[in-house]
């Protein structure tokens, strides 16, 4: 029996459902990836996360090729390419593992009803996820609106079923391997009309299972206090790997835990803390898989302050924001970091999410699909779910009032300035006392630092103070209606 496994957002060899799956029931096994071209085309991702996904696939390439398999590629429509390539490689059975994404879900009802015309049965297995959103439910079935509730019947699942995790398939060999005509090179990054760049985490299989085993050997034991510090490297940085499943939540979650059980230098409270962000990663895909119109909306329609009306006075505060020039070094600091590498700190993305929402009243939806296009964790279920967390809309949101000071969290969390003076140079001569609020400088104090506001380093844009009043303001009169 021949099978093709479509590889899509797990690009790897190990705990893979589908492949482990398709070697051992097929004879011949064929691995294959289609480039999405009209996602492609539509610029939902920006350069940083395509550039990851071609690392990630090279290094899946190499790795196969290593067991004797060369790695099928098709760019176009997908459900085109899919029905068109089981048909060309004469095969008997599909196999991939699911996404849950209301367009992918979509997309794959498509491909099954085509596969199943031609008399090609579909194999699908959950993967992306520890659980499925029908998993973890309510006492009477129903979707879980309030992550503590979803945590608690989360680990109650986790307890009972402790899902294992699957080591390479032992199938996976060269015998298995069907003589097609050698694929072209991987495209690059120019050929599928992006900028080629150099991610700033590396990409790939082998790259992910070295960075949690260095996470777990390390930071994970100080994680409550390290996550919030955006100077040091106190998070797994792993949030792009789960992103294309080069390393699946089974294997993460587990090696967390075997810290725990095997004793020494290990604290429960910081590795419980990581495996709850994972926990929160599952949460924003259940509510994405539920409840599909948060993908295009607010997810409840909160009396919240109305966003700034259009004009140029808004796109004038949006652009500053975009380009870290707002006048708030905690802020510009993290958008310039966003810019840069595709990656920001998630205490920061908090900050400057709050202050797109808040401060300066702009659309959340503007800000999420800036971060959707920048970021190499683009994510549309997590960074969906986090925009409507900070902007009081989501399931599990403070209704309006969640406003975070930036000078105040730099302050806290950056108190001696040393990531703002990372990413924003300007203030690199900034004494402590003045780095996080550089505006409040006599004269003569930029002079003698070398950073003259409005000059060397823009005057904040807005009032935060003014701002969080007027925001707060709105509010009462939106409840008030």
């Amino acid at each position: 029996m021949r099978g093709i496994v479509w590889f899509r957002r797990d690009l790897r060899l190990h705990d893979n459902p589908a492949l482990e799956a398709a070697c051992e029931a097929c004879s011949e096994v064929i691995p294959l990836f289609v480039f999405d071209k009209p996602l492609l085309q539509s610029r939902v991702f920006g350069s940083a996360c395509v550039n990851f996904m071609l690392g990630c696939l090279e290094d899946l390439e190499s790795s196969l090729a290593a067991r004797g398999f060369a790695l099928q590629w098709r760019r176009g429509e997908p459900v085109k390419e899919m029905v068109n390539a089981a048909h060309e490689w004469k095969a008997d059975v599909v196999y991939w593992n699911r996404d849950y994404e209301p367009g992918a879900i979509e997309r794959d009802r498509a491909v099954q009803q085509r596969l199943a015309q031609m008399g090609v049965p579909a194999r699908t297995f959950k993967d992306h996820v520890v659980f499925e959103a029908e998993e973890v439910r309510g006492a009477t079935g129903e979707p879980l609106q309030r992550y503590s509730a979803y945590r608690a019947r989360w680990w109650t699942r986790w307890q009972a079923t402790k899902p294992p995790v699957l080591p390479i398939p032992s199938g996976l060999c060269g015998d298995k391997s069907v003589p097609l005509s050698a694929p072209r090179a991987i495209p690059t990054a120019r050929e599928l009309g992006y900028e080629p760049l150099t991610p700033w985490i590396e990409p790939g299989e082998q790259n992910a299972r070295r960075r949690l085993i260095r996470f777990v050997g390390g930071p994970i034991h100080s994680y409550v206090d390290g996550r919030n510090l955006p100077a040091i490297d106190g998070t797994s940085k792993l949030s792009p790997h789960f992103r294309f499943g080069t390393l699946s939540p089974r294997t993460a979650i587990h090696a967390a835990l075997a810290g725990l059980a095997a004793g020494g230098r290990v604290s429960r409270p910081d590795v419980l803390t990581w495996i709850d962000e994972l926990i929160w990663r599952e949460f924003f895909q259940q509510v994405l898989s539920a409840f599909p119109r948060v993908a295009d909306g607010p997810f409840r329609a909160a009396a919240v302050p109305p966003p700034r009306e259009p004009g140029p006075e808004r796109d004038r505060l949006f652009q500053a924001w975009c380009d870290g020039q707002t006048g708030y070094p905690i802020v510009d600091a993290g958008m310039r970091q966003l810019n840069r590498t595709g990656w920001m700190h998630n205490r920061v993305r908090m900050i400057v999410a709050s202050f797109l929402i808040k401060d300066l009243r702009i659309d959340w939806q503007s800000g999420e699909r800036y971060f959707m296009r920048h970021l190499l964790d683009a994510d549309t279920a997590a960074n969906n779910g986090n925009w409507q967390w900070c902007a009081s809309t989501g399931t599990d949101a403070m209704r309006g009032y969640r406003i975070f000071n930036p000078a105040l969290q730099s302050k806290k969390f950056d108190p001696d300035g040393s990531y703002i003076r990372q990413y924003v140079p300007e203030l690199k001569t900034v004494a402590h006392k003045w780095v996080h609020e550089p505006h409040l400088m006599t004269p003569d104090e930029q002079s003698r630092s070398g950073c003259r506001i409005g000059v060397d380093y823009a005057a904040p844009i807005v009032d935060h103070r003014h701002a969080r009043h007027e925001y707060l303001d709105l509010g009462k009169r939106q409840v008030t209606r």
